[in-house]
């Protein structure tokens, strides 16, 4: 019997493949980042193909360096950026175009657009979505209407999209061979194309962005013996390993956090910040600027829906004052200088370098620092930049208190930012909610295998699941109301002072 399960996580600035044993232990892992290609302001792109020959490379040197076979693997999941479109042509594999990230604000006229025609309300109720450049449906449709040749293709039923997921399985189960278009559930609920009560994809909402039904993939379960085939391509696997899991990568580390019970949340640091709280099988809508969302759905069982706050600016706004501010070196040299003052001094930081998204929705913002006088430095923006991923949550986590009446009691945290331990002490005070990072931190990861190993038994159910959750750290607030009150009063002002920069059509 296999002893372990492999996962593709194939995220905004890297792909890596992570292999578990039985316990959701890592055995090892390997991962390589890609180019972020930024052509003009508020443009996002990758290369789908590096992006393909990097995945394929980490699950190389992870099999090799765990010294184990193909055979060794009981299945593979896959868990990936999601919104960010990749449109192909099946009978060579190449790419179109550029996959245009979910960051990629170009299709805003599109997004604004949709609400002046009167689509808003549709998207919103049956999609769960509101009209926003976030989602996959404006990025299809800004393909198909600016890329020469490709409309065309696509009637004549030569053009594939997909989110990375599916470009990834597509490749990994043969490509122009015979390679499965699908994707999953909780993929496909992030495109304003799919119906959240049907699970399949929308004709009229297809009809309104104009796209072509044959350009999609298959809608399956997000954990599946059978829906997704097993590789087959020489590289990177010499034996077939079935793939048995699919799920967007926030709703793959709601799985890793085990947040299986209505009223369990978490929240995940990336590149930007989403915090799912699970509704079970009800899609409850928003009325305070959160998603509906699928969460995932186990084989035939009922899906199970969640509310989520995306926050498009978290972790990349540490990445932007190491590479374009210059004023730290590596992102761990963040919190060692942000330390170096009491706090950050009137100062905030608010990167809505992709305008903002939950719970504000507005493309017209654009990032600001405020509160500056002579006294400030470096260090001060770094503790700013720290409790701007900080702020951004609260003002989710009371947008979902407000749809939901749940209040949190502990907000399960994972991803790479929770090693910064300044940034989740200052989570704790600014949320006056303790805060709780497992064992294993990248739970984005695990999620997909937990998918894959449930469909193939390699773990029993759900509860077997719980067993292997442990907690790491826990911070506790310390912060006194007053300083919580002043500071998010700030905070709200500063966000104020971003909306109404650039003019959306």
């Amino acid at each position: 019997m296999a002893d372990f399960v492999g996962a593709v996580d194939q995220g905004t600035t890297s792909s890596r493949f992570m292999i578990f044993d039985h316990d959701g232990n890592e055995v090892t892992k390997h991962q390589l980042e890609h180019t972020q290609y930024l052509p003009r302001p508020g443009w996002v792109e990758h290369d789908p193909v590096e992006i393909w020959e990097r995945t394929n490379v980490a699950i190389q040197n992870a099999v090799r360096s765990a010294g184990i076979s193909a055979s060794d693997l009981a299945a593979i999941g896959i868990t990936n950026q999601r919104e960010t479109t990749v449109v192909w042509d099946p009978r060579s594999g190449q790419p179109y175009f550029n996959a245009i990230v979910w960051q990629d604000t170009r299709t805003d006229t599109i997004a604004s657009a949709l609400e002046r025609d009167g689509h808003g309300d549709l998207i919103r109720r049956r999609a769960g979505l509101p009209p926003a450049t976030y989602f996959s449906g404006g990025k299809i449709k800004w393909i198909l209407e600016n890329v020469d040749g490709v409309r065309e293709a696509a009637e004549q039923g030569n053009v594939l999209f997909g989110t990375t997921d599916s470009w990834v399985l597509w490749n990994l189960t043969g490509g122009p061979n015979g390679g499965i278009h699908a994707t999953d559930v909780t993929n496909a609920s992030r495109t304003m194309l799919m119906d959240l009560e049907t699970l399949d994809w929308d004709d009229e909402l297809l009809g309104i962005f104009g796209i072509p039904r044959r350009m999609l993939p298959r809608i399956t379960p997000s954990s599946d013996a059978d829906a997704y085939g097993t590789t087959r391509t020489s590289r990177p696997l010499r034996t077939p390993v079935p793939i048995t899991g699919v799920l967007g990568d926030q709703q793959a580390a709601t799985v890793g956090q085990v947040c299986f019970a209505v009223g369990e949340a978490k929240n995940t640091y990336g590149t930007g910040n989403f915090l799912l709280l699970n509704t079970g099988t009800e899609a409850v809508h928003s009325s305070h600027g959160l998603i509906t969302t699928v969460a995932y759905k186990f084989g035939d069982e009922a899906a199970v829906y969640a509310l989520e706050g995306s926050i498009a600016v978290t972790g990349s706004a540490v990445q932007w004052l190491r590479d374009q501010m210059h004023a730290i070196s590596d992102a761990a040299e963040s919190e060692r200088l942000a330390r170096t003052v009491p706090g950050s001094e009137g100062i905030y930081f608010v990167p809505a370098f992709s305008g903002l998204f939950a719970p504000y929705w507005r493309s017209d913002a654009r990032g600001a620092i405020v509160g500056l006088a002579r006294f400030h430095t470096n260090a001060h923006l770094a503790r700013a930049t720290l409790e701007s991923i900080c702020y951004q949550s609260r003002d989710v986590v009371e947008a979902m208190e407000q749809d939901s009446g749940v209040h949190l009691d502990v907000l399960k945290v994972d991803g790479g930012v929770t090693a910064n331990e300044l940034c989740m002490q200052t989570q704790a005070d600014i949320l006056n909610v303790p805060v709780s990072r497992p064992v294993v931190a990248e739970t984005t990861a695990l999620g997909a295998a937990y998918a894959a190993g449930l469909a193939t038994g390699f773990w029993r159910d759900t509860d077997e699941l719980r067993e292997h959750w442990h907690e790491s750290r826990r911070w506790d607030p310390q912060w006194t109301d007053e300083q919580r009150s002043a500071g998010y009063a700030g905070w709200k002002k500063a966000v104020q002072r971003t909306f109404d920069w650039v003019d959306v059509g």
